[in-house]
């Protein structure tokens, strides 16, 4: 089969006959061949669809030396190909890419958790350049870009027919550098332009915050190689200071990331069944995550936030506590990634993404094209951080009289009223956080009641 890439790939038609190509050229082109007969032969296709493919190859080869020879300046073979390469991927799905050695190199750093640029991740949606959503206080997200919205231009440069991988390249760079974008938003008038300045999107993919004394919220950003492990250390420091009584775990606007860090994160909160299952055309592709009994049990109550830009791998864990009536999910439908990429290193540092398998929830569910349907479906609604402060109430209470009896809790400590304030505060900006912390807050008062009778 390579003796025949070989010689297929070293065909140059001259008045009829045909030469060899230079050495180089065929070397360039043979990443291409082998990626097109492995695929063939995985498929198990018959000889007739054989005999098409090797004939489509060799009147690839013939158009390359033709324009070699013949266009009116001279090519670089190697960027032919790549682009070529590129095209065969992105015909078949938005989510397989071939990467070249900077490309695959990127990806590689953004999965360990560091990258410059403007933090948002964007996929091919009805031929356009979409965002599926901006990460967390990154420029993107301080600009205001949202889920669904179009870019339609970056730095001038018209995104129609531009790949996913030409368009992560415009936005990354060097940190500090400006870059300027066209968004066309849905129900807006007219495009808006956005300048913003490069900078190194956080390692960090989990933060936590204790919202008031054993109610504890917790952000996962994006899946990367350390978050399961880091979630898991944020849970137990929390736990040595009080016991959790109840979590809320913030999915919203997490583009996905690492397959196995979200059957790691659910696997927390599971003791035992599926998290997920993939299915794929080969059989090797079929595989079942299941929980395991960690002999720790993370039995508080727990709600789940998602959005639109919730994907991938925040959805595989949304799914997973949805089927197993382990916690309550708040939010907006999901984005509906439910296909998986295997990353396959190639020569020269270059990598393919392929889509090899879609991935299914517990109750064997697709979420593909569809998403995960909220328990209690909450629209997000945007309020101003200077929103002015609500107008006092007229009504006199006990505690504005003169000469009250003091109450226990009037003697609260500065600190506590301010965190308190903040608290308030918050929860007044995000709707969806506040019907999360009371559902949370409600699900914590009712195990208590249940523990006294």
């Amino acid at each position: 089969m390579l003796n025949l890439l070989i010689f297929l790939t070293s065909l140059s038609p001259v008045r009829g006959r045909y030469r060899l190509l230079p050495r180089r050229l065929t070397f360039l082109l043979l990443p291409l061949l082998l990626l097109l007969s492995t695929v063939a032969a995985q498929a198990e296709i018959s000889r007739e669809q054989r005999a098409a493919t090797y004939r489509q190859l060799e009147i690839f080869a013939n158009v390359l030396s033709i324009l070699q020879e013949n266009y009116v300046e001279e090519i670089d073979a190697g960027e032919v190909l790549d682009g070529a390469m590129r095209g065969l991927l992105y015909t078949l799905d938005p989510h397989s890419s071939y990467l070249p050695p900077e490309g695959f190199q990127e990806l590689q750093e953004e999965t360990r958790g560091s990258f410059s640029g403007i933090g948002i991740e964007v996929t091919i949606k009805d031929d356009r350049l979409t965002v599926v959503t901006a990460i967390v206080d990154t420029p993107a997200d301080r600009a205001g870009i949202l889920p669904g919205d179009v870019l339609v231009e970056i730095d001038g440069s018209r995104t129609k027919n531009m790949g996913h991988y030409d368009a992560i390249k415009k936005l990354r760079g060097p940190p500090g550098k400006p870059v300027t974008v066209t968004i066309l938003r849905k129900g807006a008038e007219g495009a808006r332009k956005l300048t913003m300045n490069r900078a190194m999107i956080p390692l960090q993919s989990v933060r936590q915050e204790v919202l008031s004394p054993g109610l504890v919220y917790m952000r996962i950003t994006n899946f990367q190689s350390h978050t399961a492990g880091d979630f898991k250390a944020s849970l137990d420091q929390q736990h040595g200071k009080e016991p959790i009584k109840g979590l809320i775990l913030d999915l919203r606007n997490n583009p996905g990331g690492l397959l196995h860090q979200a059957v790691s994160v659910a696997d927390i909160f599971l003791q035992e069944g599926t998290i997920v299952s993939t299915r794929g055309r080969r059989s090797d592709q079929n595989a079942v995550f299941s929980a395991h009994d960690s002999g720790r049990e993370h039995n508080y109550p727990l709600v789940v936030l998602v959005n639109e830009g919730s994907a991938s791998a925040a959805e595989i864990v949304a799914g997973a506590i949805q089927a197993h009536n382990r916690g309550i999910i708040v939010g907006t439908q999901t984005f509906g990634k439910g296909s998986v990429q295997t990353v396959i290193p190639l020569p020269d540092g270059a990598g393919l993404r392929m889509t090899t398998a879609t991935y299914y929830t517990p109750d064997n569910r697709s979420i593909q094209a569809k998403g995960i349907t909220p328990d209690v479906e909450v629209a997000y609604v945007a309020c101003r951080d200077d929103a002015p402060e609500p107008t006092p109430q007229t009504i006199v209470k006990e505690v504005e009289l003169s000469n009250h009896l003091p109450g226990r809790e009037e003697g609260a400590s500065e600190e506590e009223n301010e965190a308190e304030r903040r608290l308030e505060k918050r929860l007044s900006l995000d709707n969806q956080l506040r019907t999360a912390y009371n559902i949370v807050k409600s699900l914590n008062l009712y195990s208590q009641f249940q523990e006294k009778r």
